[in-house]
């Protein structure tokens, strides 16, 4: 019990630090792909806890390296570091000096845990059992980001994934672990459907685009409810249509843009294969031609069952209280990594009043400490436990 301890007062004495660190960027809030003062701030940071960058010819977003020279497999923990364009409306004295733009998600609370982790981490780097790679993440929310840090090297060698995210509807010191699927792939559409446009009171002499695109509309939720089994989850959300700019003009076109979201990889090519015969039958029917375009988004995420049970064994040992969480149909790039190489994705309790993306959105910073505690902790157990596999088992 005794490095549990240690590790315990190290965290404690950190939390002003954390809060620092997490309202600092959250004054700041930088755009995905736009992460460049964010990501001097975290060299800077990581160079003050004497913590070694790695180059991998990202534009923004860091790599750094834990356990230089240490022996062992290398883990990877992972933050995203990039806000949303959403004016923020807390009321908050650290609240966002950047217009239009928030870390409405958390992504602030992210970094400053992990670069809590790190500090733990670095002060007991001799007694690792391998190396640690941090990857702060850019452009999570456009969900290019996990692409570009693979594309970049940077998951070369590492045997194994963390990653975590604040979860506002848990209280702080719970720890959210689920094997198997626990956040959704999330593939979007943009559909044009062309008609013939006319005055309003000879529709006869047009083909009508919003009539067909309103039958489109209520045929897709047909698919849900019709085509798949209902052990099956799965949402299909037509979120924008758009059409006309006169009351006494039926238009050329109209657009629907919209989103779907599926657990599962038959479920999800089941979707979009029914959506497109939708659209065919619908254009045959209505007589008019349209142009679909998919949006590709991340799989499901997917989580490890060994590192799963890694994580419970993790809170056992810090007094936290483990919960199997609700499975959420909200999309994150991190199941990209878990295509690569095993790994896990954990909510943390932060007991916050609002959900992601809401411009009131705050979360509780006792949760800081708590969460790099816990992460340490974790990657610890799953370095030694990485460590005793056979190499054929890595």
């Amino acid at each position: 019990m005794g490095h549990l301890a240690d590790t315990r007062s190290s965290a404690e004495e950190l939390a002003d630090r954390l809060v620092e660190y997490r309202r600092h960027l959250h004054q700041y809030p930088e755009l995905s792909g736009e992460e460049r003062k964010t990501t001097a701030k975290l060299q800077e940071w990581l160079a003050e806890a004497g913590i070694q960058t790695v180059d991998y010819g990202l534009n923004t977003g860091v790599i750094a390296e834990i356990g230089e020279g240490n022996s062992g497999p290398i883990i990877a923990l992972r933050a995203d570091i990039d806000a949303l364009p959403i004016q923020e409306e807390t009321g908050l004295p650290y609240a966002s000096r950047n217009q239009g733009k928030m870390h409405a998600c958390g992504h602030d609370f992210h970094t400053a845990a992990l670069l809590g982790a790190a500090i733990l981490l670095k002060n007991k780097e001799s007694g690792l059992r391998g190396k640690v790679r941090l990857i702060f993440q850019p452009a999570e929310e456009k969900a290019v980001g996990a692409l570009q840090v693979i594309e970049s090297g940077a998951l070369e060698g590492v045997k194994a994934i963390l990653g975590l995210h604040n979860k506002p509807d848990l209280p702080v010191g719970a720890i959210g672990i689920k094997e198997g699927p626990l956040m959704a792939a999330a593939d979007g559409f943009v559909l044009e459907v062309k008609g013939q446009g006319t005055h309003a009171a000879v529709p006869e002499v047009g083909v009508d685009p919003i009539v067909a695109a309103s039958q489109i509309v209520t045929s897709l939720q047909s698919i849900v409810s019709r085509n798949l089994s209902s052990l099956q989850q799965a949402v299909v959300s037509v979120t924008r249509f758009h059409s006309g700019t006169s009351w006494n003009v039926i238009p050329e076109n109209a657009v629907l843009d919209g989103t779907i979201r599926t657990f599962e990889e038959n479920a999800r090519a089941t979707v979009r294969e029914r959506f497109a015969q939708i659209v065919e039958g619908v254009a045959a029917a209505y007589q008019v031609k349209t142009q679909l375009r998919w949006i590709q988004g991340p799989p499901a995420v997917r989580n490890d069952s060994r590192l799963a049970a890694l994580a419970r064994e993790a809170t056992a040992a810090l007094g936290l209280t483990a919960v199997e969480p609700a499975q959420s149909l909200a999309g994150e790039d991190f199941a990209y990594y878990q295509r690569k190489v095993p790994g896990l994705f954990l909510f943390v309790g932060t007991s916050g009043s609002r959900e992601w993306h809401h411009p009131a959105f705050d979360l509780d910073e006792r949760a800081l400490p708590i969460t790099a505690e816990y992460l340490a902790e974790l990657t610890e157990l799953a370095l030694r436990s990485l460590s005793e596999q056979p190499d054929q088992e890595r």
